[in-house]
Order: C-alpha cells, then sequence, then structure tokens
C-alpha cells in the first residue's frame, strides 16, 4: 500500500562541496521546526534529496505548501512510496497522473540510485510507460517539453512516484550564514528585506522602533503579526522594541527641521549596532529603494552610514516599488503592512526634508543633542517579545 511523502529537493546546498551534510543538517532541523505542527515521522537524506515523511494520513498534502516555502528548499513533491513491487509502483503512478488535473501530454522520468535493482532506467521508463498509456489511452507521450512528467525514483528497498512537485523558495536554509539585525516596521519594504536575508542563510533578529508614547502602539501589534505572516518557515527568536517617539521630540526641538529624519536614523542604527553586539550579530538589514523617500538617496544614506561600524545590507536598494509590493504579497506581508498604523516613520517629519544633506551640517546637527546619551538611554530602555519555535505560537502582548 503506497504512502504519501514529501520529497525535497536543494540546488544551491548541492554545490558546497565538503561542506554540504553541514547545509543539509541546518535545513533538515529547519524543516523540523517549520513543520512543528505536523505530525512528522521521520526527516531523512536519500540520494540527494530530504525525506519527509507523517504518521498521520493526509499530512503529507497538508505539509506541502509550508515546506515549499522554508529557504533552501528549491523545489518540494508530493510522492507516493511504495515497495519494489511493479504492480505497487505502476498503480502508484497512475494515481499520481490521476492528479496531474488536465493535460494533453506526459512522459515518465525513472532513475535508479542502486544497481542492485534488476531493471535499468530505462526498462522503468517502459514498463511505467506502457501502464499509463493503457491508463490514459487519450493523452500522448511526449518526450521533450510535455505537459507533466511521472517520476519513479528507485532508491535503496523503495520506490517514489510523484507528478506533483513545484518550486520551492530557494535559497540557502536559515541559520547557514549567522545572525542579522534587520530594521522591522510595520509599512510594505521591511517585511521583505527581512525576509531576502532569511533565504539567504541568515537569521533575522528585527528592531521595531516605535512612536511610543508620542503615538499608540498599533504599529507593534502589526509588526507582531508580520512575524506570524513570515513563520513558520522564517525562524525569529526574538524582536526588540524601542519606544523612539520621546526621542524623536527631543530631535525635532533641537535640529534643524530639513535634517530630523538623518538624526533620527542615525540613532536608530546606532541603537540596533548596540543591540547587534548583545546578539552577536554581523550586519544591519534595512528595506531602502534607492531614491524612493527623501532620505535614500546616496548623500543621505552616507550620512546615516558613518555613524556604524557593521555593514549595512540594502536588499531593495535596486527595486521598485511595485517589484517590492509584488514580493510582499508572495510572501504574505502585504495585507498587514497596508493597515494604517502611525509609528515613528511619521511622526515629527519635516515639510521639506534635506535630500542632499552635507556631512558638515549633518555633524553640526548630530552635535545640537546629547546623542550618547540619548542612544545609551535606549538601549537601557528597549523592550523585547521572545518567541519560542516554531514562532508563529507566540504571544502577542509586550515584555
Amino acid at each position: 500500500m503506497a504512502s504519501r511523502v514529501c520529497l525535497v529537493h536543494y540546488h544551491e546546498i548541492g554545490l558546497k562541496g565538503k561542506n554540504r551534510a553541514r547545509f543539509e543538517h541546518i535545513l533538515m532541523d529547519n524543516l523540523k521546526a517549520a513543520l512543528a505542527a505536523f505530525s512528522v515521522s521521520t526527516i531523512v537524506r536519500i540520494s540527494g534529496h530530504i525525506l519527509v515523511t507523517f504518521s498521520a494520513p493526509g499530512e503529507a498534502e497538508r505539509a506541502f505548501d509550508t515546506i515549499a516555502r522554508t529557504p533552501g528548499v528549491a523545489r518540494v513533491s508530493l510522492a507516493f512510496h511504495t515497495n519494489r513491487d511493479p504492480h505497487e509502483y505502476c498503480e502508484a503512478a497512475v494515481r499520481a497522473l490521476r492528479e496531474a488535473g488536465d493535460f494533453y501530454s506526459f512522459k515518465v522520468a525513472a532513475r535508479r540510485s542502486n544497481t542492485d535493482y534488476e531493471l535499468t532506467s530505462i526498462d522503468l521508463n517502459r514498463q511505467v510507460g506502457e501502464v499509463l498509456c493503457e491508463a490514459f489511452p487519450d493523452k500522448k507521450v511526449l518526450m521533450h517539453d510535455p505537459d507533466v512528467q511521472v517520476h519513479v525514483l528507485v532508491v535503496q528497498g523503495s520506490v517514489y512516484v510523484y507528478a506533483r512537485s513545484e518550486r520551492g523558495v530557494g535559497g540557502l536554509p536559515q541559520g547557514s550564514a549567522g545572525k542579522v539585525m534587520t530594521l522591522l516596521s510595520s509599512g510594505i519594504d521591511s517585511p521583505v528585506a527581512t525576509w531576502m536575508l532569511a533565504r539567504r542563510g541568515a537569521v533575522p533578529v528585527p528592531v521595531h522602533f516605535s512612536g511610543r508614547p508620542q503615538t499608540a502602539d498599533t504599529s507593534e501589534f502589526l509588526v507582531q503579526d508580520i512575524i506570524s505572516a513570515l513563520a513558520p518557515s522564517v525562524q525569529i527568536g526574538r524582536l526588540y522594541v524601542v519606544p523612539f517617539g520621546d526621542c524623536q521630540r527631543e530631535i525635532s526641538l533641537a535640529c534643524p527641521s530639513d535634517l530630523r529624519v538623518i538624526m533620527y536614523r542615525r540613532v536608530m542604527y546606532a541603537v540596533t549596532e548596540r543591540l547587534a553586539a548583545i546578539e552577536g550579530a554581523k550586519a544591519i538589514v534595512t528595506g531602502e529603494s534607492l531614491g524612493q523617500v527623501a532620505s535614500q538617496t546616496l548623500e543621505n544614506i552616507m550620512a546615516v552610514n558613518e555613524v556604524v561600524s557593521l555593514p549595512v545590507f540594502r536588499p531593495l536598494i535596486g527595486s521598485d516599488k511595485q517589484e517590492i509590493i509584488a514580493r510582499a504579497k508572495d510572501i504574505g506581508t502585504y495585507d498587514i503592512s497596508t493597515q494604517d498604523a502611525p509609528d515613528c516613520c511619521t511622526l515629527f517629519m519635516p515639510r521639506r526634508p534635506e535630500t542632499h544633506a552635507k556631512l558638515d551640517a549633518v555633524h553640526a546637527a548630530w552635535d545640537m543633542f546629547d546623542h550618547e546619551a540619548m542612544i545609551q538611554h535606549l538601549v537601557d530602555t528597549v523592550e523585547h517579545i521572545d518567541y519560542p519555535a516554531p514562532c508563529y505560537h507566540a504571544p502577542r502582548s509586550r515584555k
């Protein structure tokens, strides 16, 4: 009797040479965390794939999308697991092709990883193909660019048969590239930037600068909703919340109005760098896109960058707004980010912000308030929310 399993395919991990086993084990650990809500039986490596089996019927189908969203997964296939009995795997091939929906042409792609099985790959193609031609007499066998491929994989004492196979998010497994601090607002851009770094193997530690007490704490709860939407594929262990409203008011009273935003961001970067030292993070990540708003011109980016020594990653720097919106919809954060919520980004904004700041003027404004005391005060009073793994079970209360 065939059982349903998920076969995980990877691409970049397979190119890691002697480090490949490390990346495979990280990916298997991530899949275990992402699938904590499912009745997973085993997660093991087989012949260049990762096999996920389940102890309850229907779980493989339910877990399929979650696996596809996990960084490091290039493709996931919903397969039938059978013995080496031709009757069993041929029947599984018929069932797999029936699940393909409307199609005109198909082909069989068989491969054996063990030569102790008497049939070669060509023999398997012919054997399974004959059964499928009898079961689907109105369909055409097409060797090049068929509508559907039925894969038959012989591994050790088992056969895996599948036709449903979809692309995953790709990239590298989260945790293979170290920690980064992400400036996470409730807007559209920064959640996408956070997801993109997680997809490259980084562990994001988000920092949210709230307008509290000058504004309501609505944005803080939206950020928690964004973290829940990114889960379980993006694992986040801690969210830092920095009440920034009073400090923004102090800056707005002390500095020229056109340089306020640059002063805000310099303080935010400096606070984030100190939190990075606590977390052991090696970079800061923002959702900036070149020229999108006044603070994101080359001159203003340079004026903000100089306050920190850590590298600042801007994965969206060359993207336009429509590209960012499309990605936000794909990862499930767009609807949350479009909810109206006052936050520090809209607080005490000048009518005419400087777009091409001169460093001499920036330095003069920086000295108009006790920035060192302000930065230390914010670090000392920062709040945090810890998330258990997987983080979608996290409480929404603020600690």
